[in-house]
Formats: structure tokens, sequence, C-alpha cells
């Protein structure tokens, strides 16, 4: 073979393995609450990347390195920067930009008892708070096995990532996952393969269950009515963890489903496939 039929074939080659990288990266959605793709370039080692104080998550080999980043719902528009540090080198900036996502907002009228927390429950939250934000710190070196999620329950998703909920006039956080709508007992499975972190059952999210995928990337599942896992269990894409439920504080059953990604809350549907 000439060596331009073998340059060409080997350009194939690389082609086709990016395409089969790309599949498993999660889409592109550069706003607030969405994921960034940014290429940071080749380099025999895999960059050492920072978006604000928080490492990000670096994929590829040694012919191309992308950094999969989070965006949080309440970041700012506009150009943002990677902080980039390849060894022997200074570190670079390397500049994206942030475009502006209008998420829908529901105002609502309820009885004030349902708004203001009692004293007790009050302090019951701020105790589950800083439990909760340790738990989302995890970073475990290892990278993700996949980033394209399996749905953890059957039924209809909800577009309710990033709405914003006003009760009585006073603003809420946005909704910071997706609902998929099913009933009691219906079994859930993680997303991907990974390692349960936390197991627990809190004021706000019910019975809950956490799981590791790596690198800085986390599942949540909340509202169980039961749970199936402990916590440092090893589990694989579609293995049960446990099953929907109405537990928390909630109105009905469903499952709420939370990615995070360097410690952002981003939008689910960025890591699932066509709804089935």
């Amino acid at each position: 073979m000439s060596f331009r039929l073998r340059l060409l074939a080997a350009c194939a080659a690389l082609m086709a393995a990016m395409h089969a990288s790309a599949l498993e990266l999660p889409q592109q959605s550069i706003v607030p609450g969405g994921v960034a793709l940014i290429e940071l370039g080749a380099s025999a080692q895999p960059p050492a990347v920072r978006y604000g104080q928080e490492p990000v998550l670096v994929v590829g080999d040694a012919n191309g390195w992308t950094a999969v980043v989070g965006i949080a719902l309440k970041a700012e528009t506009g150009v943002a920067h990677l902080l980039v540090h390849r060894a022997g080198v200074p570190e670079q900036q390397v500049p994206f930009t942030i475009e502006a996502k209008r998420y829908a907002e529901q105002h609502l009228q309820v009885p004030k008892g349902k708004v203001d927390l009692s004293k007790e429950d009050l302090a019951r939250y701020e105790r589950e708070r800083v439990h909760l934000a340790q738990v989302a710190a995890t970073r475990s070196a290892a990278a993700p096995a996949s980033m394209a999620f399996v749905q953890p329950t059957p039924g209809p998703r909800s577009s309710s990532f990033g709405l914003r909920r006003v009760f009585n006039g006073q603003p809420r956080n946005p909704h910071s996952g997706m609902d998929i709508a099913a009933p009691s007992g219906t079994p859930v499975a993680a997303a991907a393969a990974g390692r349960v972190i936390d197991v627990g059952d809190y004021f706000f999210n019910g019975k809950t269950v956490w799981i590791d995928h790596g690198s800085g990337l986390l599942t949540m599942y909340c509202h169980l009515s039961d749970v199936g896992v402990k916590k440092d269990d090893v589990v694989q894409a579609g293995d049960t963890i446990g099953a929907v439920g109405a537990t928390g504080r909630v109105t009905g059953a469903h499952l709420h489903w939370s990615v995070s990604l360097n410690r952002a809350m981003v939008d689910p549907a960025l890591f699932l496939g066509a709804e089935p």
C-alpha cells in the first residue's frame, strides 16, 4: 500500500474513532444548566482543566482531548473561561460563550404552611443540606465508563428542568432535575455504571440514592418508595437500585432524577437518546 493510501486509511480510522467517542458524550448545549464540549487539542498527557474553582472532566487521547463542562443554572451568560494546565507549559485560558436560555416560570398560590418550614423542619433541612453538599462534592479519579445514559425508569419525561416556581410571590430555586412520571413501585435503575456514594431519607428529597460515575459526574434518584442498594455498592447501567415512590415533600409518585457535572446540576436530557 502506498504512503498516500496508508495516510488516508489512518485518517479514516482516526475519524471513525473520534466519531465513536463522540457518541458517548452528552449533547452540547452551552447555556445555564447545559454542557459545553470544549476541544483542547493534542498532547501526550491529558491537560488538567478547571472551570472556576472546580476540576473538569477531560476525555480523549493523545490525538485530541475534550473538556466536558457542566454549566450551573445560575451561571451568567457571556464569555467564560477554562483554565488549562499542561506539563511544562504556562496555564492557558480557553474562552467559550454561554448563551442565554429562558426557562419556564410558574406562579402558584398555596397555603402559607406549605411554603414556610416549621422551626423543626428548617433545622432538619439545614443539617441535611450540609451533608448533601459534601456528597455532591465527591470526585473520584476514574473516568466514566460511558456518558450515554439509560433512562432510569420507564415513563414520560417532564420538561421541568430549570423551571422556577414562585410560591405566594416568593421565588424558589430552579428545578434541578428531570421528573419521570411512573406509578409507585416501578423499578428504578442506575443510569450508568458507578459506585453508590449515599443512601438516605431526606426532608425534601425523600428516600434518595446518589451514584458516582467518575471524575465529578454524579446522578441522584429521589422520592423512592424503596431502596435496594447500600453505600459503596458497585452497580452497572440498568441495575435496579430502588423503586418509584412519593417520599419526601411531593404531591404524588414520580422519580426526580438529577445529573451533576463538576458540581453543577445539568439537564439530564442531554445524556439520553430520543424518548422511547
